[in-house]
């Protein structure tokens, strides 16, 4: 077994007096694709919210690379932050730039590299989910499939060690699907990063997956390989 990455213990959260997660333990190497599946209002998104240190748990702790997430103060978590990439539902890009000014934001935002290396990058960056062509299209003039591997490469922007995937098979058709999966898959494998993939597609998950959470009423109600899945 490799190195945990994300090591959550005994972790609860609570919406006021309403608890949501209830002593949840979990542990996801590096290198690794994880799932973590459960109906709608099953609180999925809520665990990536906590491991990214948006909200903090009512008991027990989310540790990344070491480091116990809700402890840190606001400079550390914004460090530990651009070390992970996050995939919104939708692709979420920037409406208003182009192909190539998404991917780039980032490395604008957060190093002092030249343009001409940034515009290596990029390019490179869509070379892997298979884009370099598009760079200068604006998000409009893609389809959804198109739009959410923009997505993912301005996700892997800065090189993360963590991804979060969040619900990334919603409203793709079956061939868009699939290439998504093999581009999580892929791309976990090629950067030695873990990806958590939120999602309720079973099938298309099982397929490229290490391991299995499944959460139900606030609790881990069935984990396993997908071989035991």
């Amino acid at each position: 077994m490799s190195e945990p990455l994300i090591e959550i213990k005994d972790l609860a959260f609570s919406y006021s007096t309403r608890p949501i997660l209830k002593s949840v333990n979990m542990t996801m190497s590096r290198g690794k694709v994880i799932a973590i599946m459960g109906g709608s209002g099953s609180c999925k998104t809520t665990l990536l919210r906590l491991i990214g240190g948006e909200i903090k748990p009512t008991a027990g702790y989310v540790k990344v690379a070491d480091q116990v997430v809700h402890k840190l103060g606001r400079n550390d978590l914004f460090r530990l932050r651009r070390k992970m990439g996050m995939l919104f539902q939708f692709g979420a890009l920037f409406t208003d730039l182009s192909v190539f000014d998404n991917v780039a934001f980032q490395m604008r935002e957060h190093t002092n590299l030249p343009e001409s290396m940034i515009r290596d990058l990029v390019l490179m960056k869509l070379h892997a989910v298979g884009l370099r062509g598009a760079y200068h299209l604006m998000p409009s003039e893609l389809s959804g499939g198109m739009a959410r591997r923009v997505a993912l490469a301005r996700s892997i922007a800065l090189d993360p060690m963590l991804i979060m995937y969040d619900e990334p098979f919603t409203g793709l058709d079956p061939i868009s699907l699939s290439v998504i999966g093999s581009l999580i898959r892929r791309l976990t494998d090629a950067l030695g990063m873990t990806s958590i993939v939120v999602t309720h597609d079973v099938q298309e998950s099982l397929k490229i997956v290490d391991y299995v959470y499944f959460l139900a009423d606030g609790i881990i109600a069935a984990q396993g390989t997908p071989g035991e899945v």
